[in-house]
Formats: structure tokens, C-alpha cells, sequence
């Protein structure tokens, strides 16, 4: 099974829509996407992502766009005081790598950034989420891997249109990366896309493939 997980467009935060801009690229990636021989839509429940969604499902005349709750864009901040930048997870990141911590320390949840930061909190529901959205589909976690519990082998391709955070937490979860690591490592383009693998054939214990990460082609050039 492959799963194609895109950003939204460019947004209005503020109204949780797209821009101008953002319907550009998110008509843009509907054509790109057009080629993988997608069968099923997902989506966050936030409007910048069902928007951006929607381009697909129209082009592609997909008739139903399914909604997974967990896959909202993550906060951070205190509970009395969010969106405040100095919890944000990505310029909290630069800063530990400044100061030489270690990204990659399982007890990353430790962290004065991370410790009481809402963030922290969505992380771990988008990551419970996960597993159990792909038990549902046939991928069992074991451990760190997954086992392909379907009958039969499976070949289907599903996209999910989200954001740059809980996609990040997704990503870490099923490639077993530490979130500050990759939130360092991949900063997402708004509709960038990336494809990952599960094996396909049934029975198999393995850890998901990487095909493409975070292509944003089809949206150069545009203003």
C-alpha cells in the first residue's frame, strides 16, 4: 500500500482557508497527483487541508473525501497561553541544535521545549491515531515495525492532505524518528508532497519505505 501525504496550500491562518496563492498550488498538486493512481482520499478537518484537498478529489472524480479528526494540525504553547513562538516545536529546534542537544534522545518528551508544551500532547494523538487508522487498513504495529495483516496482497495508493506538523508526527511515528529530529530536518512546502510504502505482501514484518519526500515540482514558478 502507498500512501501519498500532502501539505495544504499556502493559508490564511487566521480564517483557515487558502490564500490566493494557496489555490494555486493546491490546483497545481491535483494535476500532479492525477499519476499515482490514487483510489482514496483523507483529509484533516481543518479548512486549508479540505480545500487543498478538494482540488484532487474534483479533478480525479473521487466521490467521497474522508475526514481523520486526529490529523488536525498540532498546537503548541501552554494551555493558557498558546501559539506563543518561544514553544513553537520548529524555531525551538533550531535553538537545542544551536545549543548542541541531542535530537535523537528518546527522552526528547523531557525537554523544557517540550515538557508542558501542548505540541507534546498532539504529537502523541496523531501518533496514537496513526496506528490505529492503519490497523484499520491492514498494518499491524509491532514494536517499531508493521505487519501486513491483509488476506491478500495490496497494491492500492491512498492520499492524505494535511499539515506540516501532524504529518511530521505521523512520519516520526511510522519511520521511528524523534519528532524534534525530523520537525529539524523537514520543513514541508505547502503542497509538497511525500510517498510512503508499506510492503505488500501479507504476513511480512518490515518498516515503511520512503519513495518521495516533500516534492514541490509542480509549483515552481508560481505567484
Amino acid at each position: 500500500m502507498r500512501f501519498c501525504f500532502i501539505r495544504h496550500g499556502d493559508p490564511d491562518y487566521e480564517k483557515d482557508c487558502l490564500t490566493e496563492l494557496g489555490h494555486k498550488q493546491a490546483e497545481a498538486a491535483a494535476r500532479r497527483l492525477l499519476t499515482e493512481g490514487i483510489e482514496k482520499v483523507f483529509s484533516s478537518p481543518m479548512g486549508r487541508a479540505r480545500q487543498t484537498a478538494q482540488y484532487f478529489v474534483d479533478a480525479a472524480k473521487i466521490s467521497d473525501l474522508h475526514i481523520l479528526d486526529f490529523m488536525k494540525e498540532i498546537r503548541y504553547g501552554l494551555a493558557d497561553d498558546l501559539y506563543n513562538q518561544d514553544y513553537s516545536p520548529w524555531s525551538g529546534v533550531d535553538r537545542l541544535a544551536e545549543q548542541g542537544e541531542d535530537l535523537q534522545n528518546p527522552e526528547w518528551k523531557k525537554f523544557p521545549l517540550f515538557d508542558k508544551n501542548t505540541a507534546t500532547e498532539d504529537i502523541e494523538k496523531v501518533q496514537q491515531g496513526c496506528d490505529i487508522w492503519l490497523e484499520s487498513l491492514g498494518y499491524k504495529r509491532e514494536g517499531l515495525y508493521y505487519r501486513n495483516i491483509n488476506s491478500q496482497t495490496n497494491e492500492h495508493t491512498f492520499a492524505l492532505f494535511s499539515h506540516g506538523g501532524s504529518s511530521t508526527a505521523f512520519l516520526s511515528r511510522i519511520l521511528n524518528i524523534p519528532f524534534p529530529l525530523l520537525c529539524g530536518s523537514l520543513h514541508t512546502s505547502h503542497t509538497g508532497i511525500s510517498i510512503i510504502r508499506f510492503d505488500k505482501n501479507p504476513g511480512k514484518l518490515s518498516l515503511p519505505v520512503i519513495e518521495l519526500l516533500n516534492d514541490s515540482s509542480h509549483i515552481k514558478g508560481i505567484v
